[in-house]
C-alpha cells in the first residue's frame, strides 16, 4: 500500500509541474473591476504567472474549508470532551464503590469477588 501511495503522489506531483511549466505566463491580478476603479479613483493590481494564481486559489480554498469544517466540528467535539470527563467521573466513583464495599475484607477474597 505504501508504494501505491507514494506512486499515486509522484503522479500528481509530475502534474503539478507540467501544469506550472505549461502556464508560465504572466497575468496581472486587480482588486477591482474597472468600472468601480474609475468611481474610486485607484485599483491596486499585481503580475504574477498564472500557475501562481491558480496553486494559490486551489490552497487558499483547501485553507478555508479547513477551517470552516473544523468550526463546523466544534459542537462534536465539545460533546465528546464532555462525555470523556463524565467517563471519568463515574469511573473513580466505581472505584471509590469498590473500595468501600471491599474494606475490611481479605484482599484475596477482595479480588475474586471483583473477578465474579
Amino acid at each position: 500500500m505504501r508504494y501505491i501511495r507514494y506512486a499515486i503522489l509522484g503522479a500528481l506531483g509530475i502534474l503539478l509541474v507540467s501544469v506550472c511549466i505549461a502556464n508560465r505566463t504572466i497575468v496581472s491580478l486587480k482588486l477591482l473591476p474597472d468600472a468601480v476603479a474609475e468611481f474610486v479613483g485607484m485599483n491596486p493590481s499585481i503580475s504574477l504567472p498564472l500557475f501562481t494564481v491558480v496553486l494559490g486559489g486551489l490552497g487558499a480554498g483547501l485553507v478555508i474549508g479547513f477551517i470552516w469544517e473544523w468550526i463546523r466540528e466544534h459542537k462534536h467535539r465539545r460533546a465528546v470532551s464532555n462525555q470523556n470527563r463524565e467517563v471519568k467521573k463515574l469511573s473513580r466513583e466505581v472505584k471509590k464503590l469498590k473500595q468501600q464495599k471491599h474494606e475490611g475484607k481479605d484482599e484475596v477474597l477482595a479480588l475474586l469477588d471483583e473477578a465474579s
